[in-house]
């Protein structure tokens, strides 16, 4: 057993030596911190320039509602018939393999030409190798073959429009030169 647990007033009597002790070893410390607190007061201010005038803005009430007008912060439902503008992908048409990997993942590694039919040869990121033909799908914005070259595959994806449609892009995957 400990000298504390045998008589309480012992264990005391330790904690307040202890803390005597390590006490006294800081106060030369403070001296100097104490110091050089009183020599930056001692130094003369600055000056501090005055605060600009600020003038208020001029207020506005929008009274756009008010006026018949449309809110700006409502997308406007009476968008004219766009120019490429088509209609949605289907979804309910079942996915070919290909367009579960992003179309820039994806390389052109060759082509066959069997009975006069173009093919392509693409290469997934997981590294299989694929028979491609025009009226496929590759890519994830369903982007149906449309040709295909000995240097290339030409493709048109259906891509949203930002205004609520869908319209046509074109794609192409280069025959990779590794």
């Amino acid at each position: 057993m400990s000298l504390s647990r045998r008589n309480p007033q012992v264990g005391l009597l330790a904690l307040a030596a202890t803390t005597l002790l390590l006490g006294s070893g800081c106060s030369n410390r403070m001296d100097d911190l104490e110091a050089y607190i009183d020599q930056v007061k001692a130094r003369p201010g600055g000056r501090i320039e005055p605060l600009p005038e600020v003038r208020p803005a001029p207020s506005h009430v929008y009274t756009a509602g008010r006026d018949g007008l449309r809110s700006p912060f409502i997308p406007d439902t009476r968008v004219a018939a766009r120019p490429g503008g088509v209609d949605a992908p289907d979804r309910d048409r079942p996915r070919q393999y290909l367009e579960q990997f992003p179309l820039d993942t994806m390389r052109m590694v060759g082509t066959l030409d069997l009975q006069n039919q173009m093919f392509a040869l693409v290469q997934t990121s997981d590294g299989l190798v694929h028979r491609v033909a025009p009226g496929n799908y590759l890519g994830q914005s369903d982007g149906r073959i449309t040709s295909i070259s000995e240097s290339e595959i030409r493709l048109t994806e259906i891509v949203a429009d930002g205004l609520g449609g869908y319209m046509e892009r074109p794609a192409a995957l280069a025959l990779s030169e590794n």
